[in-house]
């Protein structure tokens, strides 16, 4: 029932821009919301590159395991983002313009030579490349969900940033046991 009184309320979104606003009764929305959401989809995109290798290629099972936890939860929280996004008739991607968004960082990029690196490694050192891989993709999310806490006006956005947070930071956790092991 909530969560049809949720969609009802964002259908009735009627935005021309980042600042724009929902009427009124709506919960309002802004340009760290919308930029959280743009950059949560191209990290996931580039983040589920690195957890198929992993689910498919990985020795440890426990990264397996990790990865197959990981492409789930992506699913699930892409799902959201798009759908967010959608209701608020913004754009999927963000602006590629150079300098549209200085403030936010770089932070969502795994570089196709990462991908081609762990593409062509096998065996513990496959494990090694993606614990790396991953720790500093995880990170980089973790930040982004902290840009969306610190930022963001929308509670559904807000509170999604901080499931992330918490999830990425565990399952970090996670990965730094496997990079401490010999």
């Amino acid at each position: 029932m909530v969560r049809e009184l949720v969609a009802a309320a964002l259908a009735l979104l009627l935005v021309s821009g980042c600042d724009a606003q929902p009427e009124a009764g709506a919960p309002p929305f802004n340009d760290t919301d919308v930029m959280f959401l743009q950059m949560g989809l191209t990290q996931i995109d580039e983040g589920d590159q690195v957890a198929a290798l992993a689910e498919q290629r990985a020795t440890d099972p426990r990264l397996r395991s990790l990865a197959t936890e990981l492409r789930a939860q992506w699913r699930e929280e892409s799902a959201t983002m798009q759908r967010r996004l959608q209701d608020w008739k913004q754009p999927l991607e963000a602006d590629p313009s150079a300098g549209a968004h200085a403030g936010h960082g770089d932070l969502h990029n795994l570089r196709p030579s990462d991908i081609g690196e762990l593409s062509d490694t096998r065996g513990k050192d496959f494990d090694r490349t993606a614990v790396t891989l991953l720790l500093g993709h995880l990170g980089n999310c973790v930040e982004t969900a902290r840009m969306e806490s610190a930022g963001g006006a929308h509670p559904d956005a807000r509170a999604l940033g901080a499931n992330v947070a918490s999830r990425r930071q565990s399952q970090i956790q996670s990965l730094l046991k496997l990079a401490a092991e010999p």
